[in-house]
């Protein structure tokens, strides 16, 4: 393997693995915002329950 070759397969190298890193960071973020959004509903659901059960012990 001659310094051209190895410059060509390094540089396809690196291209392949900073969009794995590219791929990779997009998926992440998705899965942040999946998480943000089923903690809302955890929290919503939990307030509501805490209101039901409040307004149960006041009847």
């Amino acid at each position: 393997m001659n310094l051209q070759e190895f410059e060509a397969q390094y540089r396809e190298t690196i291209a392949e693995t900073l969009n794995e890193l590219q791929a990779a960071v997009l998926l992440l973020a998705e899965v942040q915002n999946k998480i943000s959004k089923v903690g809302n509903s955890v929290q919503n659901l939990s307030q509501r329950v805490e209101e039901f059960i409040t307004e149960q012990k006041v009847e």
